[in-house]
Formats: structure tokens, C-alpha cells, sequence
């Protein structure tokens, strides 16, 4: 049996994975992350009275501008183009906390997890950003995929951990 090393070159260097032979399909990956922040600056969140703005809507825009800067930031990602990405929060005061879901879309040879994880911590950490004046002890926590779908591995659906 021969093992073939795809993501090293002849000197055991790292490459990036050839997919010029892959075929073109749809692709689409969710991701979420999480935000956890004093009461008081969530509240001031869905009220508006953060200094620096609309802080989802400023998150929003940073994370669809990060799913297409990816391949800048990953060393290892091929650039995309990407046909779709969407960007959802859920505001929870109860447990002062804002969910991130990304879902980005492409349709291409190579898939677009890292994009919607790319996009999901960028999101948090301009949220983190605009909020810092009002509250350092936030804490980022929780990102991680979701689902994918397309390619040759098809469908990935994230089992309970």
C-alpha cells in the first residue's frame, strides 16, 4: 500500500493542494462562533449607544469582507471567488451573549469552510472592536463549522461533541 502525501513537496515542505484536475460545484459552509459580554453592553448593543456605531452592522460588513480576503490571511488557502456569504446574529440579553452564524457560497473546486470560519471570527472580533470601551472582559468563544456541502466529500453535518 502507498501513502501519498498531498500537502508536502519532495523536502517535506508545506504546499498548497493542487485542484486544477477537481471539478467545478456548488459549495456552501456554515459556521458559527459566540461573543459573551456584560449585560450592560449588550444593552447598549441593540440599543445603539455604542460609541463607535452599529456594531452588528459594522461586524456584518468586516465579516463579508474577510470571506473574501481569506486566501490573504490562511497561507495554505486557494482564493475564491465567492458567490454568497451571510451573516447572522442572535442577540441573547439572558444570557448576554451574541451568536454568529456565516454561511458562504461558491462555486468552485475547493470548498469554502475556511471562509465562513474566517468570516464568523472576524465578526466577533470587530464586535470585540467596537465594544472594548465599554467592556474588555468579553470573550470570544466557540467557533466552529457547522456544516458544508459540495465536492467530492459531499455533505458534513457537525455531530453533538
Amino acid at each position: 500500500m502507498t501513502i501519498e502525501f498531498t500537502h508536502f513537496d519532495e523536502q517535506g515542505k508545506s504546499k498548497m493542494v493542487d485542484v486544477s484536475e477537481k471539478a467545478e460545484t456548488n459549495r456552501v459552509a456554515i459556521a458559527k462562533g459566540t461573543i459573551r459580554m456584560k449585560r450592560h453592553t449588550i444593552e447598549m448593543v441593540q440599543e445603539g449607544t455604542i460609541e463607535k456605531g452599529d456594531v452588528l452592522g459594522v461586524a456584518r460588513v468586516a465579516a463579508i469582507m474577510a470571506s473574501k480576503k481569506t486566501a490573504d490571511l490562511i497561507p495554505m488557502c486557494h482564493p475564491l471567488m465567492i458567490t454568497g456569504c451571510d451573516i447572522n446574529f442572535k442577540v441573547d440579553v439572558e444570557k448576554s451573549l451574541i451568536t454568529i452564524e456565516a454561511r458562504v457560497k461558491t462555486i468552485g473546486k475547493t470548498g469554502v469552510e475556511m471562509e465562513a470560519l474566517t468570516a464568523a471570527s472576524v465578526a466577533a472580533l470587530t464586535i470585540y472592536d467596537m465594544c472594548k470601551s465599554a467592556d474588555k472582559d468579553m470573550q470570544i468563544e466557540d467557533i466552529y463549522l457547522i456544516e458544508k456541502d459540495g465536492g467530492k466529500s459531499g455533505k458534513y453535518v457537525r455531530q453533538a461533541l
